[in-house]
């Protein structure tokens, strides 16, 4: 009998992610250059609310650890918006489930993407927000989700956070698999405001996917 599991119980770590899929992390920098190059510049209205964006998140932060919907409200969701990713031709669903079957191991995966943007009934971005787990055990399982996409002909980007880390992830879905990693970008850098770079990598991503 095919035993049923939740990715977020069956992955939390990159060897549980490689004994399931068959991917390779990319060899070159030149694979996933979208998160460093050719970024477009902010304007000052953008720079001053991602200013009091950050402000609330601090100011909520203090008073202890956030949940994944609190953070959604606070950043995610305004990050989205500014970086265009409501608008044509993207599309945006929330708690969207996937799962997939692994044959050889006789194991079905299931599991809840927080925030999917898909266009013309293709993936194009992932966007995962973690509490209950660790920031850095929700990378395989953004990556897990990410192996689930129908397609493999077009990149596929993640973005993961939990309100205080933010990292991006670039997956093309071969055989096998090529993925890689952005720097990981802080808000408990206090002199600057990283969501500065995020919005940046979101703005130059939607892009991209615009014209793919």
């Amino acid at each position: 009998m095919t035993q049923s599991l939740a990715i977020s119980q069956a992955i939390t770590n990159m060897a549980q992610l490689q004994q399931r899929f068959t991917l390779n992390p990319a060899d070159s920098d030149l694979f996933f250059p979208e998160w460093h190059d050719n970024l477009p510049e902010l304007t000052e209205t953008e720079r001053a609310f991602l200013n009091k964006i950050k402000r609330r998140f601090v100011r909520h932060r203090m008073q202890g650890e956030l949940a994944e919907a609190t953070v959604n409200m606070l950043i995610v969701a305004h990050l989205l918006e500014l970086a265009g990713l409501y608008d044509e031709p993207f599309l945006i669903t929330n708690e969207y489930s996937v799962d997939v079957v692994l044959e050889e191991r006789d194991e079905k995966l299931r599991g809840r993407i927080d925030t999917l943007v898909f266009q013309r009934q293709f993936w194009s971005a992932v966007i995962e927000s973690k509490k209950s787990i660790s920031f850095e055990a929700g990378i395989p399982q953004a990556l897990a989700y990410m192996m689930t996409t129908p397609q493999s002909d077009k990149p596929l980007y993640g973005m993961i956070t939990d309100g205080g880390l933010y990292m991006f992830i670039k997956l093309v879905n071969r055989d096998p698999a090529i993925y890689d990693f952005s720097d990981v970008f802080s808000l408990l850098l206090l002199r600057q405001n990283k969501l500065y770079d995020v919005l940046q990598v979101l703005k130059r991503l939607a892009s991209v996917l615009q014209e793919s």
